[in-house]
C-alpha cells in the first residue's frame, strides 16, 4: 500500500473504506450482463443487417420501389389509382387494400396533380391528354380507351390534391370552382397525422433556439450550484423565496388574462364545450383554461408555504447540512461535471436502442399479393412479381395483378422479430439503470472518500472521483448489473401492464380493468422503493466493497433504525432541492413562454414562426427539469452519502480515544442537534462531546 502510495489509506488501515479487503462482487451476475450486451449486439447487427429506414421514411409504390430513390429520384410523390373505390383513411395510413375486390395501384410522381379530369374529357383535348399521360402506369400510345382502362394503364380520372409531409397525395377538401372533391371518412386519423408533421416542422424551425434555452438552463444550474458551495445558507432561503415570487408573479399574470378577456367575444365557453384542439393556443383564448391556472397555481402556492411553515426548524438544520456538502462537494469540485458523462452514455444506450427499433421495425420483407376485380380463386394469396405473368395463377386468372400489399415475412429471422423486439426493450431498461447506478456509485465513492478521511482533505485521494469510478467498474460491476436487472424486470413488467390497459380500454369487464388498476399501482410503488433500495445499497458497496444484497440488507436496517432522521433531515433536504429544480425550470419556462409566444415585442422578430408555440415550450421545460435534476443530483447525492456514513459512523464508534468519530464537529452538531432525531443516549457526557467548542461554555 506504502507502495502505491494511496493517500486514502493513511492511519487508516482498519478503516470501514479501506481497499484492503475489497474484492469483485456479483460476478455471476456481472457475466450474465456481458453476455447479454453480447446478445444486444448481436440483435443490433442483425436487425442492421435487414432492416431499411427507407420503408418508414418514403413511400413505396405499387412494385415495391421507393418514391424519390433511385431511378425515381424525381418522383418523389406517391399518386393513388382509382383511390374512390375504397376510399378509407385507413387504406392511405396501412398502405395496403382491404379486400381482393377492392385495390388499386400506387404510382410515383413528380407532383401531385393540380386539376381535376377524366379520362373521357383528357383524352379529347392534347393538351389534358399530354398532362394526364404523366399520372400513367406506362405510355398508352394510341390504345383506345377502353384498352386503357381495362389493363390499367392510366386512371380513371385525376382528383386536385395537395402534397402531405408524408410524401403522399391526398384529395384537396371542400369546394373547387362547381366540382366537389372527395371528403374522407375519419377525419380525424389523417389530421393527427396532420398535426404530426407541423409539430415535426416546428422543431425543424427551432431546435437551435431550443438548444439556446436549455444552454441557459446549463449555465444557471452552474450559477446556482457554485453559489450552493460558497452560500449555502443564503442561497437556500432565496432559492425558497424565488420560487414563491415565481409561483404568485404566475398568479398574477393568469390573473391579468382572466380578465382581460372579460368581454372577448367566445371566451366564456367551457373547455368541454371547445372540445380537443390540436392547436393548444386555441384554449389559451378562453377564460376557464386562466382560470385553471390560477387555481393549480394558488393550491401549489398554499401547498408550499403550508410546507415551509411546519418544516421551518427543520430547515434550518437541513440549510446546515447542505453547508456540509457544500464542503464535500468542494473537495470534489469535479462531481459536478459527471452528469455530462452520465448523460453522455445515456444519449448512447438511447441511440443506439431507437435506431435498433428502427431497423428492426423494417427489416421486414416486401409482400406481394394476388389483386383481381373479379371472382379469382387465387385471390389474397402470396405472389412472385418476377414470373406472375407466366404463372397458373395468371393463367386462371387473366385480369389479376400481383401488387405490393405490405411488409412481413416467413423466415426464422421474422418469426422471432416480436422477441428480437422485447430484447431490445428490456436491454434498453436495464443498461439505462446501469448507466444511472455507476453514476450514484461513483459519486457515492468519492464523496464517502472525503467523510473517512480522518485529516481532511490530506488523506482524500488526489482524484476522488476517478479513482471511486475505477473501484466501481473494476470491483462492483456485477453488483451494478444485479440491482439494475432488477429494476428493469420491474419497469418491464410495468410496460407490459399498460400495453394490456391500452388494449383493454374498450373493455367492458369492470373487475378486470380495477385489477389491472390495482397492479399498475402496485408495481409502480414497488419501483419506487427499488430505486430508493438500491440508491442506499450502492452507497454502502461503494463504503464496504460488499455484495449487492448484503450491502442492500445492511442499508434497509442501518435507516430503519435512524428513521426518524431520515424523515426529518434527508427528505427535508430533497424538498429543498427540489425547490431549486423547480426554480431554475420556471426561470427558463417563464423565457420560453413570452420568446416563443411572441406576446414580447422585444421578441416578435427573432422568434421563428411557428403552428404551436407549445411544441419548443414544453420540449425546453422537459428539458430544464432533467438538466437541473442532472447537477442537482450531485448534491443529493452528497447529502444522502454523508447521511448514511453519519449513522454508520454513529453506529461503530463512540467518540472515545480508541474510537473516534470521522465525522466533522459541524456535521455532528447538525444531525444531533434535535433531541427528538437523536436515537443514542444523551447523558452529559456525551452532550458535551456532541457540542462544537464555542458551545461548550455556556452549557
Amino acid at each position: 500500500l506504502k507502495a502505491q502510495k494511496t493517500p486514502i489509506l493513511k492511519g487508516v488501515a482498519t478503516d470501514c473504506f479501506s481497499l484492503l479487503h475489497r474484492g469483485c462482487t456479483d460476478i455471476i451476475c456481472c457475466i450474465f450482463f456481458i453476455v447479454a450486451i453480447v446478445g444486444y449486439v448481436a440483435v443490433g447487427i442483425l436487425a442492421w443487417t435487414h432492416g431499411d429506414p427507407r420503408k418508414v421514411i418514403y413511400p413505396t409504390d405499387s412494385l415495391g420501389q421507393y418514391c424519390g430513390q433511385g431511378k425515381l429520384e424525381k418522383k418523389p410523390l406517391l399518386f393513388y389509382f382509382n383511390m374512390m373505390k375504397c376510399a378509407s383513411p385507413m387504406v392511405l395510413l396501412e398502405f395496403q387494400c382491404p379486400t381482393p375486390q377492392c385495390f388499386f395501384f400506387f404510382l410515383c410522381v413528380e407532383k401531385c396533380p393540380d386539376r381535376t379530369l377524366t379520362l373521357v374529357t383528357a383524352i379529347a383535348k392534347p393538351e389534358d391528354w399530354k398532362y394526364y399521360k404523366s399520372y400513367c402506369r406506362e405510355d398508352p400510345g394510341n390504345k383506345p380507351m377502353t384498352e386503357i382502362l381495362q389493363k390499367k394503364l392510366c386512371p380513371a380520372y385525376l382528383i386536385s390534391s395537395k402534397p402531405c409531409k408524408a410524401f403522399r397525395c391526398f384529395p384537396s377538401l371542400g369546394k373547387k370552382g362547381e366540382v366537389i372533391t372527395v371528403v374522407l371518412k375519419h377525419a380525424l386519423v389523417m389530421e393527427g397525422r396532420q398535426v404530426a408533421m407541423k409539430i415535426f416542422e416546428d422543431y425543424t424551425k427551432s431546435w437551435y433556439w431550443i438548444l439556446i434555452c436549455l444552454l441557459i438552463a446549463v449555465v444557471l444550474s452552474l450559477i446556482f450550484i457554485v453559489l450552493l458551495r460558497y452560500l449555502a445558507g443564503i442561497m437556500v432561503w432565496v432559492m425558497i423565496l424565488m420560487v414563491i415570487a415565481v409561483v404568485a408573479c404566475g398568479i398574477a399574470y393568469s390573473s391579468i388574462k382572466y380578465v382581460n378577456l372579460k368581454d372577448t367575444a367566445g371566451s366564456n365557453i367551457t373547455l368541454q364545450q371547445l372540445g380537443f384542439q390540436p392547436d393548444f393556443s386555441v384554449y389559451l383564448h378562453i377564460r376557464q383554461t386562466w382560470l385553471a391556472f390560477i387555481i393549480i397555481l394558488a393550491i401549489l402556492e398554499v401547498i408550499i408555504i403550508i410546507i415551509l411553515i411546519f418544516l421551518r426548524n427543520r430547515i434550518r438544520i437541513a440549510v446546515e447540512l447542505m453547508k456540509e456538502a457544500s464542503r464535500a462537494v468542494g473537495y470534489v469540485m469535479s462531481s459536478l461535471f459527471y452528469p455530462i458523462f452520465t448523460f453522455f452514455l445515456l444519449t448512447i444506450v438511447i441511440a443506439y436502442w431507437g435506431i435498433t427499433a428502427v431497423f428492426l421495425s423494417t427489416s421486414s420483407e416486401p409482400v406481394y399479393k394476388v389483386f383481381n376485380e373479379t371472382d379469382c380463386p387465387h385471390g389474397r394469396q402470396t405472389c412472385e412479381p418476377e414470373n406472375f405473368t407466366i404463372s397458373a395463377m395468371k393463367t386462371d386468372c387473366p385480369r389479376s395483378e400481383c401488387l405490393f400489399a405490405f411488409y412481413g415475412g416467413e423466415t426464422p429471422y421474422h418469426k422471432y422479430l416480436i422477441f428480437f423486439q422485447f430484447y431490445n426493450v428490456f436491454l434498453f431498461f436495464w443498461c439505462a439503470n446501469f448507466v444511472t447506478a455507476l453514476g450514484q456509485m461513483t459519486l457515492a465513492g468519492a464523496f464517502a472518500s472525503y467523510y473517512w478521511a480522518p485529516n481532511k482533505p490530506n488523506d482524500m485521494p488526489a482524484y476522488p472521483l476517478c479513482a471511486s469510478l475505477g473501484r466501481s467498474l473494476r470491483y462492483h460491476t456485477g453488483s451494478l448489473a444485479f440491482g439494475s436487472l432488477i429494476l428493469a424486470i420491474v419497469q418491464i413488467i410495468r410496460v407490459l401492464l399498460e400495453y394490456i390497459d391500452h388494449k383493454l380500454k374498450g373493455a367492458e369487464n369492470k373487475f378486470a380493468k380495477f385489477l389491472l388498476c390495482c397492479l399498475k399501482c402496485c408495481f409502480w410503488c414497488l419501483e419506487k422503493f427499488i430505486k430508493f433500495i438500491n440508491r442506499n445499497a450502492y452507497i454502502m458497496v461503494a463504503i464496504y466493497g460488499k455484495n449487492f444484497c448484503r450491502s442492500a440488507r445492511d442499508a434497509f436496517f442501518l435507516l430503519m433504525r435512524n428513521v426518524i432522521r431520515v424523515v426529518v433531515l434527508d427528505k427535508v433536504t430533497d424538498f429543498i432541492l427540489f425547490l431549486g429544480k423547480l426554480l431554475i425550470v420556471g426561470l427558463v419556462g417563464i423565457f420560453a413562454f413570452f420568446f416563443f409566444s411572441g406576446q414580447t415585442d422585444a421578441f416578435k422578430d427573432a422568434a421563428p414562426s411557428l403552428h404551436y408555440y407549445w411544441v419548443p415550450i414544453l420540449t425546453v421545460l422537459v428539458g430544464s427539469y432533467l438538466i437541473a435534476h442532472g447537477f442537482f443530483s450531485v448534491y443529493a447525492m452528497c447529502v444522502d452519502t454523508l447521511f448514511l456514513c453519519f449513522c454508520e459512523d454513529l453506529e461503530r464508534n463512540d467518540g472515545s480515544a480508541a474510537r473516534p468519530y470521522h465525522m466533522t464537529t459541524e456535521l455532528r452538531y447538525i444531525l444531533m442537534k434535535d433531541a427528538d432525531a437523536a436515537q443514542t443516549p444523551t447523558s452529559r457526557d456525551e452532550t458535551m462531546q456532541l457540542t462544537p467548542p464555542d458551545k461548550t461554555m455556556e452549557n
